[in-house]
């Protein structure tokens, strides 16, 4: 009997983000298994375009290569919607779902919604659930009183947590003790990149000098301040060029525009916008330095396509950046939040060319055989059987545990 699973993510391809590229992902890997895959997409902006209300109801279901994926769409009812009727009513609709296909396991990405949603109708429905932590879910909307009671139930009431990240583990096991015997840490895998096929990126007659670049959607955890401030303080030793590849997060996008504007940077400083995924692939060739000062970060899919590239990098000692990277053996690692530091790093990289290229080379063989798809697709099939078989659910787990080189368990 083929058994039937219900991934619920906030986004999915073609929507722009790192969950959904993850999501999509893991649900060919576990389709690849011989399982059943749906895929519940719902996302937790409120559907207004240009202050109108959308009045879609009920769902949009696809099949992509045997995945079905189901668009919700509740209805908004009014100019002010309220945030729990909207939630309301996709639980309704994916209690719908489940009544239509029985699913045999339920499976949330980001436990912010999403987590509690699913968790609540697997409970109900007397089916397994797991939950995965990303990110934010753990490292900022913790401090949300609203949401807070919310993850913590979610955490002692799913069946199975997974985190990409030592750090997010270790805080779900401080808001939690009973995680522990129940979770797993493992990164997220990428599929090897043939940069030669992609375009030449139009930007590349600004860089002069050592390139600088940062990639991704500009927002708080990024620590984004941190490099310009180094890179101020690096003006009168270093020829060189500051490359973001991305656009800021809409809310943030006064703030960043005065940071960048009082970073004095000049024409050492070129923002390329909002570019599509190839796009943005693409300039990694042209970069002599991949940074990435975050604050936090889960596993961040833009250093593994780094890797990728064979770029050196400087990283912070957060989340699986610090977990994945070796500090002068496959990358350079600094405190978050301390520009001196990098700056420090930076200039060792800018007059270094030879440590650059011993950096990009480790990186690129840990991501090919360490974080290669088959590695994380045998770590799902682990925590997929354990959380079907409740025989042995509570069995003690045996996996490789101090640098999470394969399917970690924690006993």
């Amino acid at each position: 009997m083929t058994l039937k699973v219900c991934l619920t993510t906030l986004e999915y391809p073609p929507d722009v983000g790192g969950v959904g590229e993850s999501v999509q992902r893991i649900a060919k890997m576990l389709s690849a298994l011989g399982y059943e895959v749906h895929v519940a997409v719902f996302h937790s902006k409120l559907r207004k375009v240009g202050g109108v209300v959308q009045p879609s109801v009920g769902s949009n279901t696809e099949q992509y290569s045997g995945i079905w994926v189901h668009r919700i769409m509740p209805p908004v009812r009014s100019s002010a919607p309220i945030v729990q009727d909207f939630l309301s009513d996709i639980y309704a609709q994916m209690k719908r779902l489940h009544n239509q296909y029985q699913f045999d396991l339920f499976h949330s990405f980001f436990i912010s919604e999403t987590g509690f949603l699913t968790t609540l109708l697997a409970k109900e429905q007397g089916v397994p659930v797991i939950s995965s932590i990303r990110g934010s879910d753990l490292h900022k909307h913790i401090f949300g009183a609203k949401l807070h009671s919310q993850l913590i139930w979610t955490l002692e009431n799913s069946d199975w947590t997974t985190y990409v990240s030592q750090d997010l583990q270790t805080r779900a096991q401080v808001l939690t003790p009973a995680v522990t015997h129940r979770s797993s840490v493992f990164w997220n895998s990428i599929v090897p990149i043939d940069f030669t096929e992609l375009p030449t990126p139009a930007l590349t007659e600004q860089l002069r000098g050592v390139v600088i670049g940062s990639v991704g959607r500009f927002r708080d955890k990024k620590g984004i301040e941190y490099l310009l401030e180094a890179c101020r303080s690096l003006q009168d030793k270093l020829e060189f060029t500051l490359l973001f590849v991305g656009d800021y997060a809409l809310r943030e996008k006064d703030y960043w525009l005065q940071q960048m504007e009082a970073s004095g940077l000049g024409d050492r400083l070129v923002v390329t916008g909002l570019v599509d995924h190839d796009t943005a692939l693409s300039y990694l060739p042209h970069l002599d330095i991949f940074a990435i000062p975050s604050l936090h970060d889960g596993c961040p899919n833009a250093m593994l396509e780094a890797m990728l590239a064979q770029r050196a990098i400087i990283g912070t000692t957060v989340d699986a950046i610090g977990d994945i990277l070796d500090h002068g053996i496959d990358g350079l690692l600094v405190p978050p939040m301390d520009a001196e530091r990098l700056a420090e790093a930076i200039l060792q990289l800018a007059q270094s060319p030879e440590l650059r290229q011993i950096l990009g080379q480790a990186a690129y063989q840990k991501v090919t055989q360490q974080l290669a798809p088959a590695v994380e697709q045998r770590n799902w099939q682990q925590v997929y059987e354990r959380v079907l078989n409740p025989s042995i659910l509570d069995q003690p787990c045996n996996g490789v545990v101090p640098s999470i080189r394969d399917f970690e368990c924690v006993s």
